[in-house]
């Protein structure tokens, strides 16, 4: 049984700022591939998004066009040491910020309010979530 499609679509944006904040002080993909810590956790939201986005998909929320996210998502999570770090960046450099920007337009149809007040309440220890999801919510609503 799926999940709320507003909770899927909020947690491509979660895994996404994750990523933003995981790669904000490298400049090129070699640095960040050598940053063990870094690279592992992008590579692992990456794979959320894959999984999300093989959901919104699977219901047609978003296009089928997307398909590639998924198939990088599989590449990524059976490749293990065969993943071309200058592609890596490449989808977070350029790729990603396109695809949220999509993911905001649909949000005008998909209403992730109730999504954003409960990843609040459940992440309200984590101070760095809490004001993105803030944020987001300005952006989205106002």
């Amino acid at each position: 049984m799926y999940r709320d499609i507003s909770l899927y679509i909020l947690d491509i944006f979660i895994a996404s700022n994750k990523i933003s904040r995981y790669t904000e002080n490298f400049t090129n993909a070699q640095d960040f591939l050598n940053s063990e810590i870094n690279w592992d956790a992008s590579i692992r939201e990456l794979e959320i998004i894959g999984e999300a986005s093989k959901i919104l998909i699977n219901t047609n929320t978003i296009s089928s066009e997307y398909r590639r996210i998924v198939d990088f998502r599989n590449q990524i999570s059976h490749a293990y040491f065969g993943i071309d770090e200058d592609i890596v960046w490449d989808v977070i450099q350029h790729k990603l910020p396109a695809f949220l920007d999509y993911l905001i337009i649909l949000c005008k149809t998909i209403n992730i309010k109730n999504a954003i007040q409960f990843a609040k309440e459940e992440n309200i220890n984590n101070a760095k979530l809490i004001d993105f999801l803030i944020n987001l919510d300005k952006k989205l609503y106002g």
